[in-house]
């Protein structure tokens, strides 16, 4: 299978997930309070095309009982979401016919403020239940990796005009102590941190970020990379070098002239100088040696390198699971973090929203049980807290205008919430066509 189709075949799998549990939160919750649901569809039916649905005549002779359901279940043909159409409630549909009509007590508008909340809130609910448990399946089954932050940095173009150098060991960020060391660039983005405490050398320095730059922070991957020292591990016996005087623990300090304290300088050379024979510094214990060296054909030299390993952490059932709590509870608490940058323009971090295509991107390009379980609970949180915005046509949306009214003691008119609706949708239609068109510049570029 190639891999766009793969990818193309988890985006749709963990979507498809990801509305049905969240669209069954509602569905739920309505039914608990005998609220009729009209209709439950996997993606929209637009115009009323539909790719399934349990009312079409073939699935009623399958299955004569299907006469009886109050609800039509389906499938609709733009992949752009879900919905459960609860009725007496004024959603996604905009049908505001039957509102003309007198109130039913199994419709939505008749039931109490506390229990509309909860019709509304069972599909949040349901996102973030799902990302703990699939985050504690997670810990239990794989563990946890992370790298300690003790490793210097090397640092691209935007790292040094930031202020950081090579070689710099990221100590605080303002009064905050970075332990992840491959969560450093998110950190400094999410935190819009004003200082840096770095370790350069011997010298404790104080950085201060520009935060004009803080949109290229959260556009430019790649900012910090672990400056590893080039140290042989061993030497691949289909190696070019695999007869050389190069042996395991020797660094490579210099190549053809250059200096290559670190891995990074030393493939800047090698892929300048594919094939060829180059003059390298060895150092080996207190001795530095010179050394000559082939390059292959892909300007590698054949040979293992020691990486500093990363960090694994087991857990046991009962461990993971408030380990899987804190874990999701970091994960919201960091996507809402992305949010504000995403809120504040002078950041440019509104470049980075995505739609299908950015979200493909992200799956791998062969089947990972680990990779997709992570990615799904990920998706899960940002389905959840979108979801939870105080937007109208957003579940957050109409919880503003339950809680209102729990306060209050005044429900908001249909009309008011009519209106509320196609302000939120059209808020939303511009954010779709924000994220298809960062897809399509990123594609372009």
């Amino acid at each position: 299978m190639s891999p766009v189709l793969l990818k193309t075949l988890q985006v749709i799998l963990a979507l498809s997930s990801l509305i049905l549990i969240h669209e069954a939160g509602h569905f739920l919750w309505a039914r608990i309070f005998k609220i009729r649901v009209d209709k439950f569809f996997l993606f929209f039916d637009i115009g009323g095309v539909k790719l399934f649905s349990t009312r079409m005549g073939w699935f009623r002779k399958l299955i004569p009982a299907s006469e009886r359901w109050e609800t039509e279940y389906g499938i609709g043909w733009l992949p752009l979401g879900g919905y459960c159409k609860i009725a007496g409630m004024i959603d996604e549909s905009m049908d505001t016919e039957a509102l003309k009509q007198p109130p039913q007590p199994w419709e939505f508008r008749t039931k109490p403020a506390w229990q509309r909340l909860l019709v509304m809130s069972g599909g949040v609910v349901n996102n973030f239940i799902l990302a703990i448990l699939l985050f504690i399946t997670i810990l239990a089954v794989w563990g946890d990796n992370y790298m300690p932050n003790d490793c210097p940095v090397y640092v691209n173009e935007l790292g040094e005009e930031l202020g950081f150098r090579t070689g710099d060991r990221i100590l605080l960020m303002d009064n905050y102590k970075p332990e992840d060391f491959l969560s450093l660039q998110a950190d400094l983005a999410r935190r819009q941190v004003e200082k840096v405490t770095v370790l350069r050398g011997t010298d404790t320095l104080t950085l201060y970020m520009d935060q004009s730059l803080m949109g290229a922070v959260v556009n430019t991957p790649g900012l910090f990379d672990i400056a590893l020292p080039f140290v042989v591990d061993s030497i691949m016996p289909s190696s070019p070098n695999y007869a050389s005087e190069l042996q395991a623990g020797d660094r490579i300090v210099g190549l053809d002239g250059v200096d290559t304290p670190y891995l990074q300088d030393a493939r800047k050379v090698l892929q300048a100088r594919p094939g060829e024979r180059l003059p390298a510094a060895v150092l080996r214990g207190e001795d530095t040696l010179a050394i000559t060296l082939q390059s292959d054909s892909l300007g590698m030299l054949g040979v293992l390198f020691r990486n500093p390993s990363l960090q694994h952490r087991t857990y046991s059932v009962l461990e993971s699971v408030p380990a899987g709590c804190a874990l999701a509870w970091n994960s919201v608490s960091g996507y809402l973090q992305d949010l504000r940058l995403v809120a504040t323009p002078s950041t440019g971090a509104y470049k980075s929203v995505g739609s299908f295509v950015a979200i493909g991107q992200i799956f791998p390009s062969a089947w990972d049980w680990h990779q997709f379980l992570y990615i799904l609970a990920m998706l899960s949180i940002m389905l959840g807290v979108m979801n939870l915005l105080p937007i109208p046509g957003l579940d957050g949306g109409h919880i503003v205008f339950c809680l209102y009214e729990m306060l209050t003691g005044r429900k908001p008119s249909d009309r008011f919430l009519t209106v509320a609706q196609l302000i939120g949708m059209a808020l939303l239609l511009l954010l779709m066509f924000l994220a298809f068109g960062n897809d399509i510049s990123r594609l372009i570029r």
